[in-house]
């Protein structure tokens, strides 16, 4: 025994690829919420951090509803609950079609014109296949980033360049002088990724600044004889709830050289648990190797789940974002009110709440990350009963995700981020949102009292 215990503490590890031993150290973001979930009490504590939907807007009726409509009508939905393809079922790719036409976002003749592939697990199985469909190269997106996706595409051994946002998205001039500093390495660039209502901002991108990143993308094609693709994440497009937003149209609609891809997912007005993402975009290679990776991994969401997909978007999706769309209007029209009364004073600028479920707020002179006072006195880590409670029945703590993971941190805004965080009012009720930025308020008042000198700069707002 003490041979074979000498033998197995003298083996090397095993010989993991490069992406492997990347993933042995989880990213920041994860071991932050992993110790927060480890004991986490449910109407104690306030998880502001999480990005999951209302349970309330899940419809737990109609999705029933769905499933009996499958079991009952064997010839329309065939094998419902057996593999299925890679590319999706027949009937939720029609589904979809039919559901973008008929909200004016596409027109018939666009339509014909691409193709729409189902991945095998929501939009994040999409996004994690194109990072093995390209080469490792330069990914161009924005800043702040989408931090889980930022982070895995690092971890393949791409670089991203990213570009600080203004109100309408991506700085464009700030975007052509980083793309004039690459040089050469401009030849390394893979794709533009876009998030259309970003995470973890919610910034809007605005129909003339996708014109000109389309316009963009179209012009580097030219100059560098190679196909630069830019993918257009929706995940929250269906989710704009500000009444004062205009219509939105596809991308796809004005493409003259089949660069442009929508990358869509039904979780946000659905339910989460379907896992229906979907890719739509121009045919041809990628198309072919996005259903190849589809076929490595298994197959497309589980089928029974497309067709009630299938099922609900042809029949009762109208009625269903509406709901969910005014139970999210609601919501941010309560926090935005907590906000400017309760932690106004603090703040910098206060971005989002017009679509999706996040605000991102900058203060003036707060830090927000991970070994600061602010995070201290809401993690009620400070050391001090008073603020933190007894150890068998801690004060109640606020989660959130601070803004030095959601900005680069090799970018233009590391030092902005440590004043940041992001907030999402999906999860939580009204009243519960409202408490937690009353203990915020708590928090900015200690952490002044507590940041040394040099950790409270005056910023103009």
């Amino acid at each position: 025994m003490d041979d074979a215990v000498l033998c197995r503490s003298s083996l090397a590890p095993p010989a993991l690829s490069p992406y492997g031993r990347a993933s042995t150290c989880p990213s920041p973001v994860n071991r932050m919420m992993a110790g927060f979930a480890r004991d986490f009490r449910d109407a104690i504590d306030i998880n502001l951090g999480v990005g999951y939907v209302n349970e309330k807007t899940i419809p737990i009726a109609l999705l029933r509803r769905a499933m009996d409509a499958v079991i009952a009508d064997p010839v329309r939905y065939r094998q419902a609950f057996n593999y299925g393809g890679p590319e999706g079922s027949a009937n939720l790719i029609g589904a979809i079609g039919r559901f973008l036409t008929r909200s004016g976002r596409l027109d018939e003749q666009t339509l014909a014109r691409k193709r729409l592939v189902i991945g095998p697990c929501g939009a994040t199985s999409i996004l994690d296949a194109l990072a093995e469909i390209f080469a490792p190269g330069i990914v161009v997106t924005s800043d702040p980033v989408y931090y889980v996706y930022a982070n895995a595409l690092e971890r393949k051994g791409f670089q991203l360049l990213a570009v600080p946002e203004d109100d309408e998205g991506i700085q464009m001039e700030t975007l052509h002088r980083r793309l004039a500093a690459l040089g050469e390495r401009l030849r390394r660039i893979a794709f533009f990724y876009v998030v259309t209502v970003n995470n973890p901002s919610c910034t809007i991108l605005s129909e003339a600044r996708r014109r000109e990143l389309v316009e963009l993308v179209c012009s580097l094609t030219a100059r560098l004889g190679r196909r630069i693709p830019i993918f257009f994440d929706l995940a929250y497009e269906l989710l704009i709830h500000d009444p004062d937003v205009g219509p939105r149209v596809s991308a796809l609609r004005e493409d003259p050289l089949d660069l442009v891809y929508e990358i869509g997912t039904l979780s946000k007005v659905l339910a989460p648990a379907l896992r229906i993402g979907y890719l739509h975009g121009p045919p041809g290679l990628l198309m072919d190797a996005m259903v190849q990776k589809t076929s490595d991994t298994g197959f497309s969401a589980p089928l029974f789940a497309q067709e009630m997909a299938a099922y609900l978007l042809d029949g009762h999706i109208g009625e269903q974002l509406e709901r969910v769309k005014a139970g999210y209007r609601d919501k941010a029209v309560a926090v935005r009110r907590a906000i400017e009364a309760v932690l106004g004073p603090y703040l910098e600028s206060c971005r989002g709440g017009r679509a999706g479920f996040y605000f991102y707020l900058s203060f003036s002179r707060v830090e927000t990350h991970t070994g600061s006072p602010f995070f201290r006195y809401l993690s009620r880590t400070t050391g001090d009963p008073a603020i933190d409670g007894p150890p068998e029945e801690v004060a109640p703590r606020v989660v959130y995700l601070p803004g030095e993971y959601c900005v680069h941190p090799r970018g233009e805004l590391v030092e902005a981020g440590r004043r940041q965080l992001r907030l999402s009012y999906g999860f939580e009720d009204t009243p519960a949102l409202v408490r937690a930025i009353g203990l915020m308020a708590e928090a900015a008042r200690f952490a002044l009292a507590h940041q040394a000198p040099e950790q409270a700069p005056v910023h103009s707002r």
